[in-house]
């Protein structure tokens, strides 16, 4: 058979980009000689990733990319990148015999399937995780660091970094970018695609230096010793790529208020689209208040919060009891109520930041918010399909997908009663073509479907091996699955994770996680024959 694909060009550009993974692996390295830690795990993995990079960069030193190619190589990247990530978790725990003892042989991360879902989570930003017990004396910090450092690379997008530094991407960078940036699409800023990948990237750096720098702060004036170096830029790799990974157990309600006050607008400018940043940075501000998506993100974040932060703010907004199983017990649920029921600036705290960090898909947690009622578990559940802005790091359907599909309705409705009316759908005051908006009917459609077989999988897996979960709890994990979202509720909640669910469930949920983020149809049209026949 006659493959329309060629196979061998799309593996060595994953080989290109592979290769350069070695580069960022040296600053857990550096971590772990700062420390005294191994350093074993990083100097493996580093030869690993060259080795294979190298030699699947052999395999066609002039690689022709064409659309085919493309979607082969994005896909294949994300991919390679997750199996690569694995290897320090399983040195960690495995160590290399005999030359090399496990520094920690007890660690849920020793089991492969379990390896893989980290470093998928990481990746893809989703911060599920399978740790049993995150903290210091279960892990290094290098390792911890290297867990936090895979999600801010997978932020902005591997293969768009890849396009920015990579000479040999230049030329079919723009559908390479297409294919992996969240969103229908990705606005071209500057005449080479490679200059508007460098910008993006630099924005994303920027920003996150900065809210290291704020962070940082708070422990330098007393205000949250809690909040070290380490921590402050560990927060700030996670919470610029919607990712959500965190050194503490308890998130961010290990940190002070002020801490999660400083977090909340960083989660929100994660979730907005980065050209807008890029407009604003040379000389163009209004275009972020003239900017239909972004008011109506801002709308929708607002109004969240206003509904959570008036539910929270009474008494009945908080379950009675703690479900069998739960992650808090009646003495955790009294202590957050009386914090916060009646008290008007923790119930907006708590309000804000949930909703930004569900709504972005970062997935930090304020609090467990098992100990909310249903009404407030019900608007997250809600908030785990809006997601950020295109062009962003966050997950999900994308508000503008919404915003489109609302207009959208609201047209019909009006030529409904005006049959002779012709009304174009128009975005930023500009039409939206009938194709893409095919485009985005499909994909939201797909999307829901995909979520709700993904549940019922889950759910029946569940029952197999004897879990006890509820429907709900499922549903939620399916839907932070495929959105990047993170925590769910009840055992896989917040201060929870995935550890329970079956092999045959994890491997589900990576592959889930991995079509997500790519928004699905690159990994899907993979699966179909006419993508490979002639």
């Amino acid at each position: 058979m006659n493959l329309r694909v060629d196979i061998r060009a799309s593996f060595s550009l994953v080989g290109s980009v592979l290769k350069y993974l070695a580069v960022p692996l040296c600053l857990p390295l550096v971590v772990a000689l700062y420390y005294g830690e191994p350093v074993t795990p990083f100097l493996a993995t580093i030869l690993v990733t060259v080795t294979l990079g190298v030699g699947l960069e052999r395999l066609d030193p002039d690689p022709d990319l064409r659309g085919r190619e493309g979607f082969l190589m994005v896909a294949a990247t994300w991919l390679a990148v997750a199996l690569v990530g694995t290897i320090p978790y399983l040195i960690e725990a495995h160590g290399l015999p005999p030359l090399v003892a496990p520094v920690h042989p007890e660690s849920t991360l020793a089991r492969p399937t379990n390896a893989l879902f980290e470093a998928m989570s990481g990746f893809t930003t989703t911060g599920a995780t399978v740790l049993g017990d995150i903290s210091f004396e279960s892990h290094t910090r290098s390792i911890m660091l290297w867990r936090q450092l895979t999600q801010w690379l997978g932020g902005m997008g591997i293969v768009v970094l890849a396009v920015a530094i990579l000479p040999e991407l230049s030329v079919g960078g723009a559908q390479l970018m297409d294919a992996e940036a969240p969103g229908p699409g990705i606005e071209k800023l500057t005449p080479r695609i490679a200059e508007t990948a460098r910008a993006l990237w630099g924005a994303y750096l920027g920003i996150t230096v900065l809210q290291a720098a704020l962070l940082y702060s708070l422990s330098l004036t007393g205000v949250d010793p809690a909040m070290t170096l380490y921590n402050a830029v560990a927060h700030a790799l996670t919470t610029m790529p919607t990712g959500g990974f965190s050194p503490e157990a308890r998130s961010i309600e290990a940190f002070s208020a002020a801490a999660q006050w400083i977090i909340i607008p960083f989660m929100i400018a994660a979730g907005t689209n980065f050209a807008l940043f890029w407009h604003v940075l040379t000389g163009d501000p209004r275009q972020l208040i003239r900017d239909s998506e972004f008011k109506f993100y801002v709308g929708v974040l607002a109004v969240l919060t206003a509904v959570i932060g008036g539910i929270l703010f009474t008494p009945g907004g908080f379950a009675q009891v703690a479900p069998e199983g739960g992650t808090y017990d009646a003495a955790y649920l009294d202590t957050v109520t009386g914090q916060i029921v009646g008290q008007a600036e923790p119930a907006i705290r708590h309000a804000a930041f949930q909703a930004a960090a569900i709504v972005t898909t970062t997935g930090y947690a304020s609090m467990d918010f098992n100990a909310w009622g249903p009404a407030a578990q019900g608007v997250l559940l809600f908030a785990m399909f809006v997601g950020g802005s295109a062009g962003s790091t966050g997950g999900a359907v994308k508000i503008v997908r919404w915003y489109v599909i609302l207009k959208s309705v609201r047209r019909e409705l009006f030529t409904t009663a005006h049959p002779e009316a012709v009304r174009p759908i128009r975005l930023g005051g500009n039409p939206i073509d009938e194709r893409a908006l095919r485009g985005i009917y499909m994909f939201t459609l797909l999307y829901l479907a995909l979520f709700v077989a993904a549940a019922v999988i889950l759910f029946v897996d569940a029952l197999r091996v004897g879990l006890d979960v509820t429907v709900l709890e499922m549903i939620a994990t399916a839907a932070t699955a495929i959105g990047n979202v993170g925590p769910a509720f009840g055992s896989f909640g917040p201060m929870g994770g995935y550890l329970s669910l079956s092999d045959p469930s994890k491997l589900f949920v990576v592959f889930l996680m991995w079509i997500g983020r790519l928004e699905i149809f690159p990994v899907l049209v993979l699966l179909t024959p006419e993508y490979w026949q002639r």
